[in-house]
């Protein structure tokens, strides 16, 4: 009875006893933040020091980080911001899209990787993260400034795309007969359905009635991600698509920025585990045979998603100065790449190197891209006080 939760006690005590030391080390040195939590994940993990050996509990630590993590993001993407980004970015952000996901297919095909497999990799190159992107923009920025719009309305785009590649592919991966692939197409609906009537008859009068019990408020949304995140799951879909449905049902009622902001510790105490178990899940068996590719590919993204996103914000009239630190910002992979290389592979649609070499390239690129912005850029996280903003 007790084994359980001492696993859990000293999985948590090792990932933050070690975030600590490193993150220490990685201030002196003036590195990324970001990167040492993915770092200390590979020094730990079972391909590391093997101090962490219960991948499952690793796995299981990422996965509850990310639900969060969706639940928070959604609650960024308030409908007249959906409709404004529609509007304005919608053919920069598809248009940009469609050339990623041509450099991540021709890439992988070309080293002999199959049309299933290239598609894959092509897809979860399209994205960037929006975990990064938000994290790495000082509030001032994010907020009031027009390049932190601009930044919020691609990154909300990508995120509708992703959800529905999530969707398509688990429609694709259905085995289960016409039942099963009935539900799941139904399913997206039915959260929909259910997210709006919760937040309009009932979210919306516990939280004007109930509105000065600050705890309260923590409690209920909490409650909230993980009841639809739970309910994602019974319909057959992922727990992070209702996760995101649960943010994005929240967004439309005025306490939303206000549980954005209370709930930043939380962001942060997951984001620690997201970025730990990206580290420490990585399997290092598999090192030579993907290396040269995911360099290669990840070299690509990293160098022609900052020109692609260039040139297209400069032709719609952006200032060139805005339209490349937009372009740097956004240069990396995505979250969402990661799940659909982890959807794939529990799918069967491609196989454990295929999977392996994908992810390898997305954490190079979240490494190179956070010392670029954190290096270059005003962030929460840089490395000199001249760039330091929040």
């Amino acid at each position: 009875m007790t084994q359980q939760p001492h696993v859990i006690s000293h999985l948590i005590f090792l990932i933050f006893f070690g975030t600590a030391i490193l993150s220490t080390v990685a201030l002196f040195t003036r590195q990324s933040l970001l990167v040492a939590y993915i770092v200390l994940g590979a020094i730990l993990g079972p391909w590391g020091l093997k101090l962490l050996k219960n991948g499952v509990a690793i796995q299981q630590a990422g996965d509850i980080g990310i639900i969060f993590l969706l639940f928070l993001l959604g609650l960024h993407l308030q409908p007249q911001s959906l409709f404004h980004s529609l509007r304005k970015m919608s053919l920069i952000t598809l248009t940009s899209s469609l050339i990623f996901f041509i450099v991540g297919f021709i890439t992988s095909y070309v080293f002999g990787y199959t049309y299933e497999e290239s598609l894959v990799i092509g897809i979860a190159a399209l994205f960037s993260s929006t975990i990064i992107g938000i994290k790495l923009l000082p509030t001032t920025i994010l907020h009031h400034q027009h390049t932190g719009e601009l930044v919020i309305s691609i990154l909300l785009l990508q995120d509708i795309i992703a959800i529905g590649v999530l969707l398509l592919m688990q429609i694709v991966a259905n085995t289960g007969g016409s039942y099963h692939l009935g539900l799941i197409i139904s399913a997206f609906p039915i959260l929909l359905l259910v997210a709006y009537v919760f937040q309009r008859y009932i979210l919306s009068v516990l939280f004007a009635k109930f509105d000065k019990i600050h705890e309260y408020i923590f409690i209920l949304s909490i409650g909230w991600c993980l009841c639809m995140a739970e309910l994602s799951h019974h319909l057959g879909l992922t727990e992070e698509i209702g996760a995101f449905i649960a943010g994005i049902a929240l967004a439309s009622n005025p306490i939303s920025f206000y549980i954005a902001e209370n709930l930043k510790p939380l962001r942060d105490f997951f984001l620690v585990l997201f970025f730990f178990s990206i580290g420490a899940g990585f399997n290092f068996g598999y090192f030579n045979q993907v290396i040269i590719p995911a360099c290669i590919l990840a070299g690509l993204i990293l160098m022609i998603k900052p020109i692609i996103f260039n040139w297209l914000l400069y032709r719609s009239g952006e200032v060139k100065a805005v339209s490349w630190e937009i372009g740097v910002r956004l240069g990396q992979m995505s979250e969402f790449s990661l799940l659909v290389i982890y959807m794939a592979l529990g799918t069967h649609l491609i196989p454990p190197v295929t999977a392996y070499m994908g992810e390898a390239a997305i954490i190079i690129t979240f490494i190179i891209s956070c010392y670029w912005t954190v290096m270059r850029y005003p962030t929460p996280l840089a490395s000199t006080d001249r760039l330091r903003r929040d």
